[in-house]
């Protein structure tokens, strides 16, 4: 098994962040394909050379399409504690979404409340009822470039909600680039135009702030953005 496709960004005794590219599973599926939990576990035990299986704990998960910072737990005292801080909220997650279209200000806050499809795998926006199983979401953005017909977005994501951006997005006539379930026309080969950009969250041990950084991905290249005001750089 290579592991060659994730790059490790952050690692010390308790945590370990990888950059996820897009295309790869967080976890194992019924496809069978290698997953970033199986790539995270062969590179502990060939780092430290160690025997059985090796413990990595899923605090949380990025779509397949997705890339970007991907965290894990390496003791079940750190996977317990990251978990509760994803539960409550308090880890900072920014995203960066190359979007059709533009935003109609510069910068705003989405709150919708959503539903989840388990049959077809869709969230929608629905009217706030217990019956449908809705949950708040909510999301803070910011354009951060522009050009005809596509922005780019820099996201505060406050809630983490099943396919949360994309369909907040979406319902606004913003779908991501490459997102052909939520109605996106610009076809990308298997991956979406939204990139997990950086995690701020406490450590679970030494309880202190760690931000953990990852750089677009090279096929971003192709999206020539110019700046909110139409002005190129």
């Amino acid at each position: 098994m290579s592991v060659s496709p994730l790059q490790v960004l952050f690692e010390d005794n308790h945590c370990l962040a990888l950059l996820k590219p897009a295309g790869v599973l967080t976890m194992g599926d019924a496809t069978g394909d290698v997953s970033a939990v199986d790539l995270a576990r062969e590179y502990l035990r060939e780092k430290y050379d160690k025997p059985g299986k090796v413990f990595v704990g899923v605090v949380h998960r990025l779509d397949r399409p997705v890339s970007g910072v991907l965290l894990f737990a390496r003791t079940s005292k750190a996977a317990s504690r990251l978990s509760e801080q994803f539960r409550k909220h308090s880890i900072c997650k920014i995203y960066h979404a190359v979007v059709e279209g533009r935003p109609p200000q510069r910068q705003g806050e989405l709150v919708d409340w959503l539903a989840k499809s388990e049959a077809s795998n869709i969230s929608r926006v629905v009217k706030q009822d217990a019956e449908n199983g809705s949950q708040e979401a909510r999301l803070a953005y910011r354009c951060l470039k522009a050009a005809a017909g596509i922005s780019l977005l820099e996201i505060d994501l406050q809630t983490g909600r099943s396919h949360q951006i994309r369909v907040q997005l979406s319902s606004r006539g913003m779908p991501i680039c490459g997102d052909a379930k939520y109605g996106s026309q610009t076809r990308l080969d298997g991956w979406l135009a939204l990139h997990a950009a950086s995690l701020t969250f406490e450590h679970p041990t030494r309880h202190e702030p760690i931000t953990v950084t990852a750089p677009h991905p090279n096929n971003w290249d192709r999206f020539r953005l110019g700046t909110p005001d139409g002005q190129r750089i």
